[in-house]
């Protein structure tokens, strides 16, 4: 069965997620966990890529992420490959580290709510994994953007991108208090139960108003139309 096509083009915005190979985990400690969100950094220094959320879990990550240039592929391809080969020399491993293909929903950034979706959907993730426990913050939780996102500018890596985040949120500065406000309104909304929103974002596919799937449709067919005619 043939793969689907990876839809790229500039300014284009993904939740992209992988598995540990046979869902076994992918940092075996620390130190790999920090390897890997360097190896990111990395991947983002070769690409331009603008990352809006991650999360990093005992098996799998989540990677919300904008391509300035349409280049997921190319820089998917060098994150997983590197990561793969960095693991397996320092714990004198060899194969694959990661499972199959990874997923990748094109998300919507139209400022309608649907990034907003996706990076919850991520920050929420080790909540939803049993990982914070009930009387901890989300904070607490270390191999996460979330709290990059709740520190100072000054505090952040540089390829990780808030004003979008905050401005979905209806945050208009990125101030002591419009960063406590943000952290208030996900604890709350880690109380509710899950809505619609995040069934949506485990289908897969893509993530937006009706235009925009159109648009992304139309897109995969001219690209289908052209690989024919070759």
């Amino acid at each position: 069965m043939a793969r689907k096509l990876r839809v790229e083009y500039p300014g284009a915005i993904y939740h992209v997620m992988n598995r540990g190979d046979r869902r076994e985990a992918i940092c075996k400690d620390e130190a790999d966990r920090q390897r890997f969100v360097e190896t990111l950094a990395e991947a983002c220094a070769k690409t331009g890529w603008q990352v809006h959320a991650y999360v990093l879990m005992p098996n799998h990550f989540h990677l919300v992420v904008e391509t300035p240039q349409p280049n997921l592929v190319a820089g998917m391809k060098w994150l997983l490959g590197t990561s793969t080969s960095r693991f397996n020399r320092r714990h004198k491993l060899f194969g694959h580290l990661f499972s199959g293909r990874y997923k990748a929903l094109i998300v919507d950034g139209s400022g309608s709510g649907y990034l907003k979706s996706v990076c919850d959907y991520t920050h929420l993730n080790p909540a939803r994994a049993n990982l914070v426990a009930g009387g901890q913050p989300l904070k607490s939780y270390a191999w996460s953007s979330w709290l990059a996102y709740l520190r100072a500018p000054s505090q952040r890596p540089a390829w990780l991108r808030v004003d979008r985040l905050l401005g979905e949120w209806g945050i208009p500065k990125d101030s002591p208090a419009g960063r406590q406000r943000l952290e208030q309104a996900l604890e709350e909304r880690r109380g509710a139960e899950e809505g619609e929103e995040f069934k949506a974002i485990r289908r897969g596919g893509c993530l937006g108003e009706e235009a925009f799937r159109q648009e992304l449709l139309a897109q995969m067919s001219e690209r289908l139309g052209s690989r024919t005619l070759r």
